[in-house]
């Protein structure tokens, strides 16, 4: 039978994840184990396989108490047995320890030897990725140069928890990308759950707008070749890192490089991190890109091939468009004018240039979490925008900012939805986040929410930022009272059961949600002992409602309400209504109310100038009271 070797690779130790067991149920090997205990033969074996000599099995031999420390050619590992796939000849060493309830404790190396070259253990398409292939060899550089140029990624770093790898990394039907150069960093990947349960977080971090990562240099080269073993020549030199020539080894199942004698291409601010680095874990690998994690620190190198290095030709871009593509001066003020007020449940946000969120933000708790992230309910609710039409592409607009204190102007809207203004607009809406137009003074309509009816109900408004390829963008929610927020308590209701029409056939769009006299009464959609004393309020929503020719366009709409015993009765205030759109609707008692006889919204005039009243449609959205 052929020997077997081993080359050495230097093996940091890390903590295990032992550390986390209480001192009850860590039950690790005894101190007593000492390095001379940990020899061949008696504390582990290596063996050859009977058929292909190449292939070597690593054995503890130690109870199953004391967890196995192997550092090896290809790597480290903690498991039991151990299978390497050496395809070169030569000498190799393997060091053994265990960790035991008084530290860690090593033997002394044991080597084994291989004595031919064996072509399957390099055929692997990975090897070939790295470089080059058999008798071939490829150099690859860091993707940013000395002139602030980065070529595929967004820098020559990302940032990865430390339990991210390869499967991570991977297309929603299972793709390899190692078949092709497809995959676009510039679009987040999905964080993934982790064995414990965890996120598996990672930033994509642009290098314009984080250039505290690291300076702008010409970092060197990283040169893997396949010529009469694995060898790899790094040279950062010029740099000040030094020049290294050793070997390297791929282990194509867990997707990990280990180097022997030399360090990945590397910039200097991550110099630590290298030296003690306990692995490196090869993320994505493509006949032109590459990326190598440092782990603990789940610090990834972003590199790019020598040929494509030379052969990039910089161009401009395609501009991609958010999603939202209606008619912007439309939705933010329908026929005349709107009320937004920003989001208390997501009010900020980044995007990519796509409208893609970069935080999946739903709620205030989902701030805090992050620890960086401001979020001051104080400021917030007193930011809104109001905007009114009075031209096709323009009109007026008032910001109210995070004091209260009204930014009044006028506004332009261009075909791309591009609202600038008249004056910049910056104020602060929680911490460190400001609202802000940009340098142009403008906002772009990035993604719009619609309610059942189609209508426009949110608004998200974003800064272009001038380093990124990202917005900032600013939620805003339809005020529905069309001023002042309201204050008061959300009444309970089922608004299946309202029934709507041109009820009492004189012309008018009646929406019944109780009538004592009407067809609610079997069937109430709300509870009748409704009791309120300042007021109440009903918003609405209007869809399908197509005019006549020479209709009059403009509608009173008001409640009419009585409550159980006739006092207080009559019709609240008048809302303008002009068609399809969200309302509301306001009564003012001069007495409490306690019951419900009648409680109806009637637009007067509508019904008769509607060309279909079976295409109208009316939904209550909510009902106030105070």
């Amino acid at each position: 039978m052929k020997k077997i070797s081993k080359i050495f690779a230097l093996f940091a130790i890390i903590s295990m994840i032992f550390a986390s067991c209480s001192p009850d149920t860590y039950d690790l090997g005894n101190i007593d184990v000492k390095a001379e205990d940990l020899v061949e033969g008696i504390a582990f074996k290596i063996e050859h396989d009977a058929s292909n000599p190449n292939i070597v099995y690593l054995t503890s031999l130690m109870d199953s108490k004391y967890s196995p420390l192997w550092s090896h050619p290809q790597g480290r590992s903690q498991k039991q047995k151990v299978t390497l796939k050496m395809p070169f000849p030569g000498t190799y060493e393997v060091k053994f320890g265990v960790e035991t309830r008084g530290g860690v404790v090593y033997g002394e190396s044991a080597t084994f030897t291989i004595d031919e070259f064996y072509a399957d253990f390099v055929s692997d398409e990975l090897w070939t990725k790295v470089s080059g292939g058999v008798g071939k060899s490829k150099t690859w550089y860091l993707d940013l140069d000395a002139d602030g140029v980065s070529r595929n990624f967004l820098a020559p770093l990302y940032f990865f928890t430390g339990t991210y790898n390869w499967d991570a990394l991977h297309t929603p039907s299972g793709d390899n990308y190692l078949d092709s150069d497809a995959w676009d960093w510039k679009k987040a990947i999905t964080p993934l759950a982790g064995d414990d349960g965890n996120a598996l977080w990672y930033w994509l971090a642009d290098w314009p707008g984080n250039q505290w990562m690291c300076a702008k240099a010409d970092f060197g080269t990283m040169t893997f070749d396949l010529m009469g073993g694995a060898n790899v020549h790094v040279d950062q030199s010029a740099y000040g890192l030094g020049e290294f020539r050793g070997s390297y080894m791929l282990n194509t199942e867990d997707h990990t490089i280990a180097f022997t004698d030399a360090q990945p291409l590397h910039v200097s601010e991550r110099h630590g991190e290298v030296v003690a680095a306990t692995e490196f874990r090869i993320l994505y690998a493509t006949e032109n890109f590459m990326q190598i994690m440092i782990v603990p620190s789940g610090t990834c190198l972003n590199y790019i091939s020598e040929e494509y290095k030379n052969n990039w030709v910089p161009g401009e871009e395609e501009e991609v468009d958010p999603p939202y593509n209606g008619k912007g001066n439309d939705d933010l003020t329908t026929t005349s004018s709107k009320k937004w007020q920003l989001s208390l449940e997501s009010p900020y946000n980044w995007t990519g240039l796509d409208g893609t969120f970069l935080n999946s933000w739903s709620s205030p708790a989902d701030y805090a979490a992050t620890g960086w992230a401001p979020y001051d309910e104080s400021i917030l609710k007193n930011v809104t925008l109001s905007m009114t039409k009075t031209a096709v592409s323009g009109g007026n607009y008032t910001f109210t900012d995070g004091s209260g204190n009204p930014i009044s102007g006028t506004y332009t809207i261009d075909s791309k939805n591009n609202i600038t203004f008249n004056q910049d607009i910056n104020f602060t809406i929680s911490g460190w986040v400001s609202l802000a137009t940009t340098a142009e003074k403008s906002l772009r309509i990035i993604r719009s929410s619609s309610d059942l009816l189609g209508n426009v109900t949110d608004i998200w408004l974003g800064q272009r930022s001038a380093l990124k390829d990202e917005y900032a963008v600013y939620h805003f929610e339809l005020s529905t009272s069309g001023g002042n927020t309201s204050e008061g308590t959300e009444v309970t209701f089922d608004p299946s059961k309202i029934v709507f029409g041109d009820i009492e056939s004189n012309g008018n769009l009646r929406i019944e949600i109780y009538n004592e006299y009407g067809s609610t009464k079997a069937n109430p959609p709300l509870s009748t002992a409704l009791a309120f004393g300042k007021k109440l309020e009903v918003t609405f929503t209007l869809g399908g409602v197509a005019l006549k020719a020479g209709a009059a366009g403009t509608y009173d709409a008001s409640i009419y309400y009585a409550d159980a015993d006739w006092n207080p009765q009559g019709n609240g205030a008048v809302t303008k209504v002009s068609g399809n759109g969200t309302y509301t609707v306001k009564f003012e008692p001069t007495t409490a109310s306690d019951g419900i006889m009648v409680f109806v919204v009637d637009v007067k005039g509508l019904a008769k100038d509607v060309t279909d009243m079976s295409a109208v449609t009316a939904i209550v959205n909510k009902i106030v009271i105070k």
